[in-house]
């Protein structure tokens, strides 16, 4: 694998001549934990004023709220000191866009000769039902608080605008 990632090496060399974060605490600094895509057309930090610090960001697939982000959720709150949450899918996003996982298995299977059926991959076309049910999901969660305040909010990938959704 030799030079496959020399330039992401180089860039981190560049990162580390001027690195200002040290002796950063690791909890939220402003008590927010972000749910959002792995698309990389998001800019979190950016997008909502934060900077290094101020948050957590969970990003998957989608901005899915699965098992593993409910884990990491009842970690952050009780060990990280966040003491709210947002849930951002964005426009464009590709597990919005098929019919549901079966699309995705069938495609990467015809294109790569990869059997995916045993991963779930949390496809949803209704993404604003997907929103709602996964704001749903941390508000009645046996292990997060009661009180914990959630918002889900849509990201417009082309505008950089976030909008909440009324839940």
């Amino acid at each position: 694998m030799s030079g496959v990632f020399d330039d992401v090496l180089a860039a981190n060399e560049d990162y580390v001549r001027t690195f200002t974060l040290a002796g950063l605490q690791p909890v939220a600094a402003r008590g927010l934990a972000l749910v959002t895509c792995m698309d990389s057309r998001i800019e979190p930090l950016e997008m909502l004023g934060l900077k290094p610090g101020d948050a957590k960001i969970l990003r998957n697939a989608g901005a899915r709220v699965t098992d593993d982000t409910l884990r990491t959720l009842v970690l952050a709150v009780y060990l990280l000191g966040v003491n709210r949450v947002i849930v951002l899918p964005h426009t464009g996003c590709k597990m919005a866009s098929v019919s549901g996982d079966e699309e995705v298995h069938d495609t990467i299977a015809a294109r790569y000769g990869v059997d995916t059926r045993s991963l779930e991959f949390h496809t949803d076309s209704d993404q604003i039902g997907a929103l709602h049910r996964d704001v749903e999901r941390i508000r009645h969660h046996p292990l997060l608080p009661p009180d914990l305040p959630v918002m889900g909010a849509i990201y417009d990938v082309d505008t950089g605008r976030v909008t909440p959704v009324d839940m």
